[in-house]
């Protein structure tokens, strides 16, 4: 495809979304609340829709398509767990949202540091987030160079494309915080769903004369991609290892639970827990009808994260269609990156500076949360320039690193006897276990390293709970009041 098309399609992009970013920061306050949660004033539809393109990035038309290519039906079954752990959001949301609210907390981390009376473990917890989370914010970034690099046929190179998504993603996230991000997600949410749709129609109907047409051929070209495991990369190891860590994303992911801050009400949550549900049923279906439809029509690519560039670079699928497809993926990491880098500044700046300097001004910390979204943009620019792995593992790589703050995070709601030092040495202990077996390459007894981080940070909770002694006055008024406000909310 002609790159100046490409060049014209990113730049209206980037103008629309910008009138919105400006029209959304009309009214918006000063202070931290207002800047990082949108002042917990946020509507069900746009939460719903915010959620949506914050949790849906490149991983999905470009990584899980990629999936799709390698691997099978075995990618559907594994991206339907992480829809399954809905029932986490409609359990945990109102918790999230009953807390955040009495105590003011601004990001998940430091709602751990006060129910466990530990301005270390809220340090902690905020440090592995930031760890934990360039490389996925990086992913957003190789998602978009690649496919910039594949649809022009390397007329716009990967680092053009890399450069592009970093400055719309801090623009954005800088210029009106959470009430920015939140609108020009809901813009890039409707582009995704609506253009993905069609894309996948024009494919499969041009391509192949329908649905039965499709899987036709893959019954008869491709019948292990029906199957599980299939061709033989969705074992059940592999399945379990990339499947647990991604079943706890909407607890163990900061830029994801600090979400469940932002809604107005609890109405409010209940409609952005439906819509979510919804929209990624949707668009986790459309992903995979993509991935089997690379696999069909250019089934010799060398790596699967070419299928979705490969794909929109066939004449079967028109121009227009091609360039809007493009944007709905674009618009998806874009949406993804600038949470993330929102978020992490947000611990930076109330996780970790507050904790350290306590009589530190509310302005300044606001200054300094600014200042970090423009470095954590530059961070992950420098680690998607490494151009690592799949896009589709690297993702899962980061959830297998913040699974281990999810034993603290449930027994902050549920377990009395849960303690500091138990939460800082299982996260300590089970973070450093992912990093050594991820990028070791080591896999104890052939399960994969979010497994084993899981249970080791699971154990260390209960264990070293056991030994040490819990913050009893703060757990007792914490786990009451949630109990209580539930009972009282289910009563109205």
């Amino acid at each position: 495809m002609n790159s100046a098309y490409i060049y014209t399609a990113v730049i209206l992009y980037f103008i629309l979304g910008t009138i919105v970013a400006v029209y959304a920061r009309k009214g918006m306050g000063q202070g931290m609340v207002d800047f990082f949660l949108a002042n917990r004033a946020v509507n069900g539809v746009v939460a719903a829709l915010t959620y949506s393109a914050t949790t849906y990035s490149a991983f999905m038309l470009v990584g899980l398509a990629g999936f799709t290519y390698i691997g099978g039906v075995g990618a559907w079954g594994f991206e339907l767990i992480y829809l399954s752990g809905l029932v986490l959001v409609a359990f945990f949301g109102p918790r999230f949202w009953l807390v955040g609210k009495k105590y003011n907390y601004v990001t998940p981390a430091e709602m751990l540091g006060d129910r466990y009376q530990s301005r270390g473990l809220q340090v902690i917890a905020a440090v592995a987030s930031i760890i934990f989370l360039i490389p996925y914010s990086a992913v957003q970034l190789i998602g978009i160079g690649t496919l910039m690099e594949g649809m022009s046929g390397g007329a716009i190179p990967f680092m053009t494309g890399l450069v592009i998504a970093t400055i719309v993603a801090v623009v954005w996230a800088y210029m009106g915080g959470m009430r920015a991000v939140a609108w020009t997600d809901s813009l890039q949410a409707l582009v995704m769903i609506i253009v993905s749709t069609l894309s996948v129609l024009f494919v499969v109907y041009l391509g192949f004369g329908g649905f039965g047409g499709l899987f036709g051929k893959l019954e008869t070209d491709f019948p292990k991609w029906l199957t599980v495991p299939g061709p033989g990369f969705f074992n059940f190891k592999a399945f379990i290892g990339l499947s647990l860590p991604w079943f706890f994303f909407c607890l163990s992911n900061p830029q994801v639970s600090q979400r469940l801050f932002i809604p107005r009400s609890l109405t409010h949550m209940r409609t952005m827990v439906m819509g979510f549900l919804c929209f990624g049923f949707i668009y986790t279906l459309i992903s995979i009808l993509w991935g089997f439809s690379a696999r069909v029509l250019i089934p010799d690519l060398p790596k699967g994260d070419l299928a979705t560039p490969s794909l929109l670079a066939l004449d079967i699928v028109p121009a227009g269609i091609a360039l809007l497809v493009m944007v709905g993926i674009t618009a998806a990491a874009i949406s993804t990156i600038n949470s993330i880098i929102l978020t992490l500044s947000s611990m930076v700046s109330q996780d970790v500076v507050k904790r350290l300097s306590p009589g530190i001004e509310e302005s300044k910390l606001l200054s300094i949360g600014k200042v970090f979204v423009l470095l954590f943009a530059i961070a992950a620019f420098l680690f998607a320039t490494l151009r690592l792995g799949l896009i589709a593992v690297l993702s899962v790589a980061s959830s297998a690193g913040l699974l281990v703050t999810v034993p603290a995070i449930i027994g902050a709601f549920f377990w009395k006897r849960g303690t500091a030092p138990a939460a800082i040495t299982s996260i300590l202990v089970g973070g450093f276990i992912a990093l050594w077996f991820q990028f070791g390459g080591i896999k104890p007894l052939g399960w994969w390293p979010g497994v084993w981080s899981g249970i080791v940070s699971t154990v260390l909770f209960i264990v070293v709970s056991y030994l040490t002694s819990p913050p009893a006055e703060k757990a007792e008024e914490f786990i009451s009041y949630v109990n209580g406000a539930l009972k009282e909310k289910n009563a109205i």
